[in-house]
């Protein structure tokens, strides 16, 4: 198997993702890849392997196969990961000429047909028992991706202070910058619908450690399901892992991801769900998909747009007329006002279309200007003198009705659900 794989056919990048699907409960097609990423394990790699195996044997109600994916080891490894794969029908081996988990993960999910894809790490910290509790939810369609949890509170482990302390630390970093809700990253214990890897894997770039949370991050942001499984998990007292390079890494690829999601570079849209698994609710009629959530995001931008349109309007207006005051402040909050309802109401991303979209916002801010604007002339045809609150009054209530219009045609022409 090559570490180069081509994802041109599988990609399918001209459409959203397919409704989730139950698998078939009889089959006798392999439904299960079990990834084992290994650098420099010629110990402890042919017990984990054996006890994997038995267990899935005895305890996984469907056909699997592990893949051994050896990372350019330079001890015996890859010598015993060929004599496990003679051994037992279902253990292959795809060796690979250079190092690093994410490149491991990518190259072998990437090749893989089976429908759902899971990694475990080779000192099976984690207990095996949460293997069926992982992939249920992706085999029943219920979920897009899944992952262990060492930090929910059903979770039972026993590691060392500092590892807890970096564990959490960097969690608790990841919620607050890329606004992360999944409670555990790294945990070596994840697994991918095989439709979604198709999609995700070319969008994640991390070949290392950072691969498992860059591939969460997008995940969620795309609007993925992803299950979270509290495990038991012990910590590996053997284990090799560069911490201090690997803090470094991450944190790099914190600010990279960051900065894709900020500047809209990533093109999530490919990993759109379908409203619903169930083929009808595609097709109900007078039903809008994603109204609920679009109003609630509309009235907080709306809300904070109207905020800086009336900062604008008071400061602009202690040096220059009402009606000179009101078109620049209208201006301006009508560019951020579309930009925000672009990204965060409608969930539009990229470059695709933005210029012609903030040019029918305007066309949309014309029509809230001429209402603004109205309304302070027939105020100040009834009152020559009203004071400065009876003028911020009638713009509340000329933006308000502005703000329903807005939306229909935010919704309905700048936005539309394609």
């Amino acid at each position: 198997m090559s570490a180069q794989t081509d994802l041109t056919d599988r990609s399918g990048y001209g459409a959203a993702l397919p409704a989730r699907r139950h698998l078939p409960s009889r089959t006798r097609t392999t439904v299960l890849d079990v990834v084992v990423p290994v650098y420099n394990e010629e110990a402890a790699l042919g017990p984990c392997v054996r006890r994997l195996h038995t267990f899935l044997t005895s305890h996984f109600p469907y056909d699997f196969r592990i893949i051994i994916a050896d990372n350019a080891s330079r001890d015996r490894t890859e010598e015993v990961a060929r004599e496990l794969a003679e051994e037992f029908e279902s253990v292959s081996l795809v060796h690979l000429e250079e190092k690093g988990r994410g490149r491991a993960l990518r190259t072998v999910w990437a090749a893989s047909e089976a429908p759902v894809r899971a990694y475990m790490d080779v000192d099976l910290s984690t207990d095996l028992n949460a293997v069926l509790p992982l992939v249920a939810p992706l085999i029943s369609g219920h979920s897009d991706v899944a992952t262990g949890t060492r930090l929910a509170s059903g979770s039972r482990i026993v590691r060392g202070p500092k590892r807890e302390v970096l564990s959490r630390g960097y969690n608790l970093l990841l919620r607050g910058s890329l606004a992360a809700r999944f409670s555990d990253a790294q945990c070596g214990f994840k697994a991918v619908r095989g439709e979604v890897a198709d999609r995700l894997l070319p969008l994640v770039q991390d070949n290392g450690w950072f691969f498992d949370t860059e591939l969460l991050v997008l995940a969620e942001r795309a609007g993925l399901r992803i299950h979270e499984v509290p495990v038991d998990w012990v910590d590996d007292p053997d284990s090799r892992v560069d911490i201090l390079r690997t803090v470094t890494d991450d944190l790099k690829g914190v600010w990279r991801v960051g900065r894709g999601l900020a500047s809209g570079a990533l093109p999530l849209d490919r990993l759109r769900r379908p409203f619903g698994d169930d083929p009808r609710d595609r097709h109900l009629a007078d039903v809008p998909g994603g109204l609920p959530r679009q109003l609630i995001g509309f009235c907080l931008v709306g809300a904070l747009s109207t905020l800086l349109y009336l900062a604008l309007y008071s400061l602009l207006r202690q040096g220059m007329g009402a009606q000179a005051a009101n078109a620049p402040a209208l201006l301006l909050s009508a560019l951020g006002n579309t930009a925000a309802n672009r990204r965060l109401t409608f969930g539009v991303r990229g470059r695709e279309r933005a210029v012609r979209q903030q040019a029918q916002g305007l066309l949309v801010f014309a029509i809230g200007l001429a209402l603004t604007s109205g309304s302070l002339a027939a105020l100040d045809t009834a009152a020559a003198d009203a004071p400065h609150s009876a003028e911020l009054a009638v713009l509340i209530c000329a933006n308000l009705a502005a703000t329903v219009l807005r939306f229909a045609l935010f919704r309905a022409w700048v936005f539309p659900r394609r």
